[in-house]
């Protein structure tokens, strides 16, 4: 019950030789879908996302040149990045995030080793399934492994969120990169943004998640993302001079969200209102899932969905079409924008009872708001990003 194109591991290794002439290391990142708690990770919040089974693979083989050379299938374009003199534009081209990965991982003096490298990605771009973060991800764990480098996932995680924050010029939270590097299978995390630390929690087998693409496409680093997080940063400093002792929007409650509204630009207070609110949604959320109250969870993932749209005001029309087109569907138990908005997914939580009607219906409501058929997928939990082992058969192809 999925649209996507996935590769398998082995096309994507025999495409490498073809084109290079080598036998590749093989590694996979997934994507990750937050079920709720966005923009709430720079505020130092809780977020839940889970790993899912989409991937950015990325094939390597070491050259003696003190260079890249990367492929991205994808694209069906070459680029190069000096390992020891990374540069870039800055200009949202594919490349930007290979050379801010390189720059990242060199800022910390880590020497790497030249190399051949092919990417494939089957993860929707600008959906809010984190494909810059998965990619980001993928990448610095083959250039660490064919370097002899060996770092614990959630360093490699704090690196890529550097590089896509320093580098990129997305100043976003380490929820992307920390769920991609550190999920286990079928399991969902609550990821506690301050301490970098997380609690897994099983999903429930009474509920499936379905994701489905709006059709709107958005480029976050030139969006009002950075705005949205600076409208925060003004709000902190402003709750700051009532209250000196709060380190972050994670330490505000409501009603001193509401003592301090005549301090706050009514932009800057409803921004403040959807973090506060949204991560204690996260919290409840939490508490849903761990007692199976999958129709509590449902609700807070609509209200979660409002706020988006109202307080934090980074939804599209198509979005909260397709938000209240699902609502009034049988068999979902709740629906909201995924991601960073302005564009990208919807996310629905739907009943596992007649789970093939509800999403068969449902993806023909949505063909009816969007004009045509969606891209969609049913979410599998995945574990996190790794290297892929495959080797030739004497038969030709190869086998794990």
């Amino acid at each position: 019950m999925s649209s996507s194109m996935a590769r398998r591991p082995e096309s994507v290794t025999s495409d490498f030789v073809a084109r290079f002439g080598a036998q590749p290391r093989l590694f996979r990142a997934p994507a990750r879908v937050n079920i709720i708690g966005e923009y709430t990770d720079f505020n130092d919040g809780l977020v839940f996302p889970v790993a899912i089974a989409l991937y950015s693979w990325v094939a390597i083989s070491p050259r003696q040149e003190r260079c890249l050379r990367v492929y991205s299938s994808n694209f069906d374009e070459m680029a190069q990045v000096d390992v020891d003199h990374p540069a870039g534009t800055q200009g949202g081209h594919w490349s930007d995030y290979a050379v801010a990965v390189v720059a990242s991982l060199r800022a910390q003096e880590l020497r790497l080793q030249g190399a051949d490298v092919l990417i494939q990605g089957d993860i929707p771009m600008g959906g809010g399934l984190s494909s810059s973060a998965s990619l980001e991800v993928s990448f610095a764990l083959a250039l660490l492994a064919v370097a002899g480098i060996d770092i614990e996932a959630r360093q490699v995680a704090l690196l890529c969120q550097r590089a896509e924050s320093d580098f990129v010029g997305m100043r976003c939270g380490i929820m992307d990169q920390y769920s991609i590097a550190c999920s286990e299978a079928g399991m969902a995390m609550l990821l506690d943004c301050r301490s970098i630390t997380h609690q897994s929690v099983a999903l429930p087998p009474t509920a499936r998640i379905l994701v489905i693409h709006s059709g709107v496409n958005r480029r976050l680093q030139h969006s009002a993302y950075n705005r949205r997080r600076e409208e925060c940063a003004e709000g902190m400093r402003l709750l700051q001079s009532r209250w000196p002792g709060i380190r972050a929007l994670r330490d505000v409650s409501l009603p001193q969200i509401e003592e301090a509204k005549p301090l706050l630009d009514h932009e800057v207070y409803r921004r403040c209102r959807h973090v506060v609110s949204e991560i204690q949604r996260v919290r409840l959320a939490y508490q849903a899932l761990r007692n199976g109250a999958v129709n509590e969870l449902g609700t807070l993932i609509t209200a979660s969905h409002h706020s988006l749209r109202d307080d934090f005001e980074v939804s599209c029309p198509e979005l909260d079409d397709l938000v209240e087109n699902a609502n009034r569907c049988p068999g979902v138990l709740g629906a909201r924008m995924v991601g960073a908005g302005f564009g990208g997914c919807m996310l629905a939580l739907l009943a596992s009872v007649e789970l093939e009607r509800t999403v068969r219906e449902l993806i023909d409501r949505s063909t009816t708001v969007l004009g045509k058929r969606p891209w969609h997928y049913l979410v599998e939990a995945s574990g996190a990003a790794c290297e892929v082992q495959f080797k030739p058969c004497a038969q030709g192809g190869y086998q794990r």
